[in-house]
């Protein structure tokens, strides 16, 4: 070391040192490379995802208003006009996750600067850096999607989505909307809301500080258990469309057995039994 070195000049080398030392700055994301994307947090990156896994749209039988709602509010918001952040609650297997990515699929290719971003539910805390990159991105437009969200009694990452959704000073990004799936309405469960009340001082404040998290989704879409009907319709759309028949084949017989093996009736259990079917067959899906 040079003692005759000025002490700024030795802070700079040293800062320098530390830069090369620390991980690169994540490049700008390029949200040209595809039509989804799966956010990284650890990274703070976007990885994209060149074929979603997703059901076409005609294909979600027993769903059809629930098909209509979401699909309007997603067109709107593909136009640029203004749009709700979407609640999709209810039965496990109903196609809550499905219908979301089945909709991103249909109207990207008419609007192909529509973008589809998955985030986990453990990331949710990052979602105000997320913003803030989406935001810097506003020739495009983003459904940030996340299944399966839900928060339990330790949880408290949901105050950072409250903030998120609407109450943050800056708001949310006018090129982005949220949509998320949930077995709950609430997003928590119901032992969560009475513990909540029963040991705050001000019960009813505590349970409307739960409830209005999901008050935050303009757009509330339920999903309830399918009618015998409603399965059947959705086994012969998958049976249909992919050439599943053969002479001796009953297929409401055998996949009414299938959903009886299984105990319920969903859209899952009818697209498992057409996995098995196809199989049974020798055909590809």
């Amino acid at each position: 070391m040079n003692f005759q070195e000025p002490i700024s000049g030795v802070l700079e080398r040293l800062a320098r040192a530390l830069e090369r030392l620390g991980p690169a700055a994540p490049a700008d994301p390029d949200f040209s490379q595809a039509g989804a994307f799966l956010f990284q947090a650890e990274s703070a990156s976007f990885v994209p995802v060149p074929a979603v896994n997703f059901v076409p749209l005609p294909l979600l039988k027993g769903v059809d208003r629930n098909k209509d709602l979401l699909f309007a509010n997603t067109e709107r918001f593909a136009r640029g006009l203004p749009a709700n952040n979407a609640l999709l609650w209810g039965a496990r297997g109903m196609g809550k996750s499905s219908l979301i990515k089945a909709t991103h699929a249909a109207l990207n290719q008419t609007h192909p600067n529509l973008k589809l971003i998955e985030i986990h539910r453990e990331d949710i805390a990052a979602l105000p850096r997320v913003l803030g990159l989406l935001r810097a991105a506003p020739d495009d437009r983003f459904i940030l999607f996340c299944d399966d969200l839900s928060f339990e009694a330790v949880d408290n990452s949901y105050k950072s989505l409250k903030a998120v959704l609407e109450g943050g000073i800056e708001g949310r990004p006018a090129n982005v909307v949220l949509y998320a799936t949930s077995n709950r309405r609430h997003l928590m469960p119901r032992e969560m809301m009475e513990n909540e009340s029963s040991t705050a001082i001000n019960p009813g404040e505590a349970v409307e500080e739960k409830v209005s998290l999901s008050d935050r989704f303009g757009l509330w879409i339920g999903f309830h258990h399918c009618s015998q009907d409603d399965y059947l319709a959705m086994v012969r759309g998958y049976a249909d469309h992919y050439g599943l028949e053969a002479p001796d084949l009953d297929i409401n017989r055998e996949a009414l057995e299938w959903a009886a093996t299984r105990g319920s009736r969903s859209g899952r259990v009818a697209w498992q039994f057409i996995q098995d079917l196809a199989g049974r067959l020798g055909k590809t899906l």
